[in-house]
């Protein structure tokens, strides 16, 4: 039995002619950003077999490791704003994958419980995140590997301290172009 190869997509081909002939020697930044929006891109074909969206993922991954999380603890975690949170907790209940709980002396919080389909989920989804990272990385060896991990976390820890650092320094954390000019309501 032959197996057809499908096709790079023109986005793709689009970046990899530009990171091996128009700027080969460009900012990691730039490099990093493509290499994880391939990933996304291939995770959200996976998990969109199984009707689960790239943000729900965020949701599950964290539910699955922290069960019993408050909306707005789960925001943090995630990275997102607190109505992208509800707007995704939101479907996820209604296809049975969280309950929503409240607690009888404070009315106001509201814990999000996974449901026996959310954690089950967890068998479904993380082989094809795997198997996704395991295409990522064929081809390279355990040093490489390695050594391209320890270099992301010492940059996700470099630009995690130099946020801190510009916040205490009362330095906008919006870039100066997002931001409205002095005067202007």
């Amino acid at each position: 039995m032959t197996s057809k190869r499908l096709p790079i997509n023109r986005s793709t081909q689009a970046i990899l002619r530009h990171w091996q002939e128009a700027v080969p020697n460009d900012r990691l930044a730039h490099l990093v950003r493509d290499a994880a929006k391939g990933l996304t891109r291939a995770l959200q074909a996976r998990l969109a077999e199984h009707g689960v969206s790239f943000g729900q993922w965020a949701f599950l991954r964290i539910l699955w490791e922290t069960d019993g999380l408050t909306q707005s603890e789960l925001s943090e975690q995630a990275g997102v704003m607190e109505p992208t949170t509800f707007a995704a907790l939101k479907t996820m209940e209604k296809r049975g994958y969280i309950a929503r709980k409240k607690t009888p002396g404070d009315r106001k919080k509201v814990f999000i419980h996974l449901t026996q389909a959310g954690r089950a989920l967890k068998a479904t989804l993380v082989p094809h995140a795997l198997d996704i990272n395991r295409i990522a990385v064929k081809g390279a060896v355990a040093a490489e590997i390695a050594a391209t991990r320890k270099l992301l976390l010492r940059m996700i820890e470099n630009l995690a301290a130099n946020e801190r650092k510009e916040i205490a320094g009362d330095r906008p954390r919006v870039p100066a172009r997002h931001r409205k000019p002095k005067g202007l309501s």
